[in-house]
């Protein structure tokens, strides 16, 4: 048991207090649900009416109480974790082992991964084959799961061998300058997945393809073209063999740019539609907000690992916890759990920059092309197909919603084409 002190007091009152406040923002989004949710927005009437709005809800609670399993039993074993002797019986049996600090270090973190991962099979097997199955959704078989299941896991551990390897090196060999060392390594390891990730990583799952609509892919082709959009390529993914939401996406940086496009968009959207969807990513390049992005994911992180940093080197984190000042690997993942936790209440500013960045990418494909309401009518469809909540309470928004509302999107985008 950890040692009851101020420090114990203020990381456990964090711990309780962060899994209390995303319960109750959990739970007044339901109740707010159960009061309004049989009312359509003005801008939906008529494409969704009372017996889709029933689904669109009732979808909407089973993935929040879904969300309140795994986030109860995700902290659970958190707690257990850090409350039972785990952390100190793991470094007695490391030292007795005689691994080095950084071995030490990467098979505990490969352990308590392996954990989350394996307590985690049985509720992400539910979510696909019971939650989005009930919905029309699910188009996994239970070989391609399993599949991707092994894919996600060497792929976990192969990126958790790459970045944490040469950080628990640099925290043994350069004890006062680890981590600014640190914060350059992993920031270029994040540039790099950015580069990497449409030509490498994606493939991995995914199969790509050029368009087969050759009509769309002239329009697409000449859309890029008059946006003064360098891409690689524009491609449609095989999304479908998985699931039957729909979406596109921008990806990778230079001349590795991919643009991508959902088959299910593609079938299920005119070319208008889609055009106008593609011009909403396109927006995004255009305004940089992938590198603003990038940015902002630089000082988080630069703060992170000097937070880090400082608390590591104070006794009381190794004497709460009974750990030895030879094992900094285990005040690492200490330290980490508090400041995600405390990482929490920040949200809201992440997730508000984000709401303004769509909004400036929904602005830019109305005025792009003219008009908003292609845009609009395909948020429209994609809403009423992937059964969106059309009535989130505004707290729940605020913390996390990376895109404004939809009601809210809809209106401003139709009042762009008036």
């Amino acid at each position: 048991m950890p040692e009851l002190n101020v420090f114990s007091a203020c990381f456990f009152a964090v711990f309780i207090l962060q899994y209390l406040s995303s319960v109750w923002i959990e739970k007044l989004n339901l109740a707010h649900l159960n009061r309004v949710g049989n009312t359509v927005p003005p801008g939906l009437r008529g494409l969704v009416d009372s017996e889709k709005l029933k689904r669109m809800n009732a979808y909407t609670v089973d993935r929040s109480r879904l969300f309140l399993v795994e986030k109860s039993v995700a902290d659970a074993v958190l707690a257990a974790l850090l409350l039972t002797g785990f952390l100190p019986w793991f470094g007695n049996y490391a030292s007795s082992a005689d691994f080095s600090e950084t071995v030490a270090g990467f098979l505990f973190f490969l352990l308590v991964g392996a954990i989350f991962s394996v307590l985690g099979i049985p509720l992400g097997w539910y979510r696909t084959f019971v939650v989005e199955e009930r919905y029309g959704f699910n188009r996994y078989d239970t070989r391609t799961w399993l599949l991707d299941l092994a894919k996600s896991a060497a792929l976990s551990i192969a990126l958790l061998a790459v970045v944490l390897i040469p950080v628990l090196w640099m925290i043994r060999a350069y004890p006062a300058t680890w981590w600014l060392l640190a914060f350059l390594f992993v920031s270029l390891c994040e540039f790099v997945l950015m580069v990497l990730y449409p030509v490498l990583i994606a493939p991995i799952f995914n199969t790509f393809r050029p368009l087969v609509d050759r009509e769309l892919a002239d329009k697409v082709e000449e859309l890029v073209e008059r946006a003064g959009m360098k891409s690689r390529s524009i491609v449609e993914m095989d999304a479908g063999r998985r699931s039957t939401h729909s979406n596109a996406y921008v990806a990778g940086l230079g001349k590795g740019k991919r643009i991508v496009l959902f088959d299910t968009l593609v079938e299920r959207h005119s070319h208008d539609e889609i055009l106008a969807v593609l011009a909403h990513e396109i927006g995004h390049s255009r305004l940089n907000h992938i590198m603003k992005s990038f940015a902002w994911t630089f000082i988080g992180t630069l703060a992170g690992f000097y937070l880090m940093y400082r608390l590591m080197n104070e006794p009381w984190v190794y004497e709460t916890f009974g750990l030895s000042r030879s094992q900094p690997y285990l005040a690492l993942f200490v330290v980490g759990v508090g400041l995600r936790k405390l990482g929490y209440f920040f949200k809201p500013i992440a997730a508000a920059v984000s709401r303004m960045f769509e909004r400036q990418a929904d602005a830019f494909s109305a005025a792009f092309r003219g008009s908003g309401e292609d845009l609009a009518s395909a948020l429209k469809k994609m809403a009423a197909h992937n059964l969106a909540n059309l009535n989130p309470h505004p707290v729940y928004v605020w913390f996390h919603y990376s895109h404004p509302p939809l009601p809210e999107r809809i209106a401003s985008l139709e009042e762009k084409s008036g």
